[in-house]
């Protein structure tokens, strides 16, 4: 029985470089638009984008748009720039990532702990949730003790609020908008005008706090972590019962979280405005 035709290659085939015969070229596109992207945190439209990976303007579109829908990118409604999301953050958090935040948040956590003697957590944004990541429990008798992988509210929560505060505004609307405002205290924030006054009072302050928001008698007060683009990636915060952690502390208690928060920041390269 005659054996079958030997299957000859193309002599493009036979020349081209063994690995990019099975590259996907939309994929290495995008992956491409991520990793460009991640070089302009204040974003690039798709004109900008295709001018600078010299591609067709209609696949930079289709491209984007995909990331968009799935969450990846945001876009500036002004401007029509796209940016990098939270959610890459949370691929990489996933694996190594959460390691590397939390090994580089310790020392802070552990100073801010010994200076006011209450429990300090650290955690992120997870959706339109927050997650808890790790946490140094306060040295008094009587204090506050919760397990990692914890999801908490973002409306109620100031480490929800310290986050959102910073994100990009369109990013933070995104979340606003898909999230979810039930009340369970007579001091929860339940409408989006409320939330956006909320918002603006952090920027003005530097922390966020939360005043029995959720619990009755659990104050805590958060500042966020962001990273070299002035990107928040978590927060800290401090949690105590509410006659320890009085309103009157709120204040001394807020600075002090910020400066915690900055030096962590500073170990992923964040400046502040004026240090060289």
């Amino acid at each position: 029985m005659p054996s079958a035709p030997k299957q000859e290659m193309t002599e493009t085939e036979t020349n081209k470089p063994q690995a990019s015969r099975y590259q996907v070229p939309n994929l290495d596109r995008a992956l491409t638009i991520m990793e460009l992207l991640s070089d302009y945190p204040a974003g690039l439209n798709t004109t900008e984008i295709a001018e600078r990976m010299r591609v067709p303007k209609n696949s930079v579109f289709r491209i984007t748009r995909t990331l968009f829908e799935r969450g990846y990118l945001d876009r500036d409604e002004g401007n029509k720039a796209f940016r990098l999301t939270q959610k890459f953050f949370h691929l990489g958090h996933s694996s190594s990532g959460e390691q590397s935040l939390i090994e580089r948040s310790l020392e802070s956590m552990r100073e801010l702990r010994d200076q006011t003697k209450e429990t300090v957590l650290i955690g992120t944004l997870l959706g339109n949730e927050g997650v808890v990541l790790e946490q140094v429990v306060g040295k008094h008798p009587f204090k506050f003790m919760v397990d990692p992988g914890l999801r908490f509210y973002l409306h109620t929560a100031a480490p929800g609020k310290a986050i959102l505060a910073r994100l990009p505004e369109a990013e933070s609307e995104r979340i606003i908008r898909s999230m979810k405002m039930p009340r369970f205290t007579n001091r929860t924030i339940t409408t989006t005008e409320g939330f956006h006054s909320e918002l603006h009072r952090v920027r003005e302050n530097g922390y966020a706090i939360d005043s029995s928001e959720e619990f009755e008698g659990q104050h805590c007060v958060a500042a966020a972590i962001v990273n070299a683009y002035n990107y928040p990636i978590a927060a800290i915060w401090i949690t105590a019962p509410s006659t320890r952690l009085t309103e009157a502390h709120f204040e001394e208690f807020g600075r002090l979280t910020a400066e915690s928060a900055a030096r962590i920041s500073e170990r992923f390269g964040y400046r502040a405005l004026g240090v060289a």
